[in-house]
């Protein structure tokens, strides 16, 4: 919501920044003030419109404003609907509304033109830690990330473990609704790097050779 956190998440590492268009969000911006941040983006750091049960002329007008890289949808739409804007678009789930059961073979066939999916965790209380994550889909066989309901300090472990293609952070790294903190965008991208070394070195330790002798 500020150029200055803009370039920020950028010059951290950040992969991609967020503009929330969602009618209900609370974090949403004008459309003329996202084209605006866009320009904050640094190089090679991606840019992405989020959209929650808005209209079609409402994400057409934020498309041509912003040109985004890609489009979040976290509301009731449809594959059709997100599919009619030409852009690749991630389809967002809530824990809680999830179909007990669902499988990822099924998210595929009701979804079959997303690149991707977004799995939105339901809010940690101020005393438990939502921190299990068995309640995802099996049998995913596209890329997701992983939202909400986890502490910074769980991120390595929660990438270690659940290997989501990435994770979203908003009120996490928050000092006041809608202020980014730098400190906690810097924890949260060190943590991910931290994790991303983590899995590399299993990776690695796993192809060399075996030089023992007996």
């Amino acid at each position: 919501m500020r150029p200055g956190d803009v370039r920020l998440a950028g010059e951290l590492g950040a992969d991609a920044v967020a503009f929330q268009f969602g009618r209900e969000s609370t974090h949403s911006v004008r459309v003329e003030a996202a084209r605006s941040m866009r320009q904050a983006i640094t190089p090679l750091v991606g840019s992405v419109a989020s959209f929650a049960n808005n209209t079609q002329q409402e994400v057409r007008e934020a498309i041509k404003q912003l040109r985004p890289n890609l489009a979040i949808f976290a509301g009731e739409e449809e594959d059709a609907f997100c599919r009619a804007f030409g852009i690749p678009f991630l389809k967002t789930f809530k824990q809680e509304a999830l179909v007990p059961g669902m499988d990822g073979k099924q998210l595929h066939a009701k979804f079959p033109s997303a690149a991707g999916f977004v799995f939105r965790a339901a809010q940690a209380s101020s005393t438990t830690s939502q921190s299990d994550w068995k309640w995802l889909p099996s049998e995913l066989t596209k890329p997701f990330l992983l939202s909400g309901g986890f502490r910074i300090d769980e991120i390595f472990e929660i990438i270690t473990t659940v290997e989501p293609w990435g994770i979203v952070v908003c009120d996490e790294i928050e000092a006041r609704h809608g202020l980014k903190d730098g400190e906690l965008m810097r924890q949260v991208v060190f943590e991910s790097r931290r994790a991303d070394c983590h899995e590399v070195q299993n990776a690695c330790e796993g192809t060399l050779p075996d030089t023992r002798h007996d």
